[in-house]
């Protein structure tokens, strides 16, 4: 090692030159930094029934399916390959609309599910 190369927690060579740490790094079998940033910080899943989840942070609406508007934006996800069916053959209740323009029918009331999304959300605005 250099004289400016002195050892981390791990046992890798930290060094002056960020290059070096790098590679010392991968060769040591360590994991990067941005990596470990990562793993540190695990997605919040929301049950939106029958051990079916989504991730909270993609969720852009969940809306009732009764309307015109609701059927339509069904059955073109359907024909673009964006349905998913998590109802397990039950009655749909809530169609989830995710960032990525998937639709995602669930068997679970709006309600629900915005309550698993939200724990403080509160259907009548009081307190």
């Amino acid at each position: 090692m250099s004289s400016g190369t002195s050892k981390d927690r791990r046992g890798a060579a930290v060094g002056s030159s960020s290059a070096s740490v790098a590679a010392t790094s991968s060769a040591a079998g360590g994991v990067s930094p941005a990596r470990d940033r990562n793993l540190a910080v695990a997605p919040t899943m929301v049950n939106i029934g029958y051990g079916n989840l989504v991730t909270a942070a993609r969720v852009i609406a969940i809306a009732s399916p009764s309307s015109s508007p609701m059927r339509r934006l069904r059955e073109e996800a359907g024909q673009r390959g964006k349905l998913v069916d998590a109802t397990e053959g039950r009655r749909t209740r809530s169609i989830v609309v995710t960032d990525s323009d998937h639709v995602i029918l669930s068997a679970i009331t709006p309600e629900t599910i915005a309550a698993r999304l939200a724990p403080d959300f509160d259907d009548e605005g009081g307190e």
